[in-house]
């Protein structure tokens, strides 16, 4: 509504058709549009026969302010605090640009609410990804126009990047870091792609379909976070009294079954296609939690728990 009236502001008598063509909406969704300026909004809003299009016949300054529940003002606050996620990132401006335009229509006593916020209500996200806006955008592009995407990426460990062509289906953000998932055309198989480890990113001209059985919630269902394989591991873990508070108040994954036991204890059971990175969620926990199966997943940690004790050992004797 608010293109539909800065184009009618302009005096060009756009008509339906001009706007279905713009927004990229039936003529029909956009007549009720207009109507609902005009009869609920109170827009001087009139169709001209003779140039065939709408226009203003008074004077309009602004676009009129839309009712807005307490409720809504309230999740509006969050979501602007939310943006310093993304403070000092490609992202922050972007995402403050938005939120001006959503909240610039609020009366004066709530814009005072939204600008004082910060006293009551902060977010302190750790480690924000540094995330190139241009590489942002061009994946975006071609999800959205089903295009497939070129670009040069690196492994973890690995000493060069090589070149990739997916078909992006999803872009997926999961602790604080971006992901794009899609179909490698070379490795003939879906792929999860950092997009901090992209670079040179370009959309070809070569189009594709998503297959209509992809569904992000359903190809995720037994990950941790955003690895993916084929396995199927029951993971059970205990957790001491002092870890239980904690773990308890979380929702960490939609298998998880958490059990607590009369001396303050608890265990918890996962469903997972795969330990990698469940092994680095339970080094977390260190000498609070005890992995009592999967057995390749024990013997990843004693692995791990070996080595720190042999580099901490060595490191103790160099010191002596």
């Amino acid at each position: 509504m608010m293109r539909i009236h800065e184009r009618i502001k302009q005096g060009r008598f756009p008509n339906c058709n001009d706007f279905s063509a713009e927004l990229e909406m039936s003529a029909r969704t956009i007549k009720r549009d207009i109507d609902f300026m005009k009869y609920r909004l109170n827009l001087p809003i009139e169709y001209d026969a003779r140039k065939y299009g709408y226009y203003y016949s008074a004077a309009v300054d602004q676009f009129p302010s839309v009712p807005v529940t307490e409720a809504e003002i309230f999740a509006l606050m969050v979501a602007h605090e939310a943006v310093a996620q993304y403070r000092g990132t490609p992202f922050e401006q972007p995402l403050q640009t938005a939120f001006a335009k959503l909240t610039g229509q609020l009366d004066g006593n709530n814009a005072f609410t939204m600008a004082n916020l910060h006293e009551a209500l902060s977010f302190r996200p750790f480690a924000p990804e540094e995330v190139n806006l241009e590489c942002f955008q061009v994946l975006t592009r071609g999800i959205k126009e089903r295009q497939r995407v070129k670009f040069s990426y690196k492994n973890l460990g690995a000493d060069q990047a090589q070149s990739r062509q997916v078909n992006p289906y999803h872009l997926a953000c999961v602790d604080n870091r971006w992901y794009i998932i899609g179909f490698d055309v070379r490795r003939k198989g879906m792929r999860t792609f950092s997009l901090s480890r992209m670079k040179e990113v370009e959309v070809l001209a070569d189009e594709f379909e998503v297959p209509a059985e992809f569904r992000i919630d359903d190809y995720l269902k037994g990950s941790f976070g955003i690895f993916k394989a084929e396995d199927d591991f029951e993971v059970v873990l205990e957790f001491d009294r002092w870890a239980t508070d904690l773990v308890s108040e979380r929702r960490w994954h939609p298998s998880q079954e958490l059990v607590r036991f009369g001396d303050g204890r608890s265990r918890m059971t996962l469903r997972l296609n795969n330990i990698e990175e469940i092994e680095r969620w339970v080094l977390g926990w260190g000498a609070h939690v005890t992995v009592v199966r999967p057995q390749s997943l024990a013997d990843r940690i004693l692995k791990v728990a070996r080595e720190l004790v042999q580099r901490y050992e060595r490191l103790d004797e160099e010191a002596e």
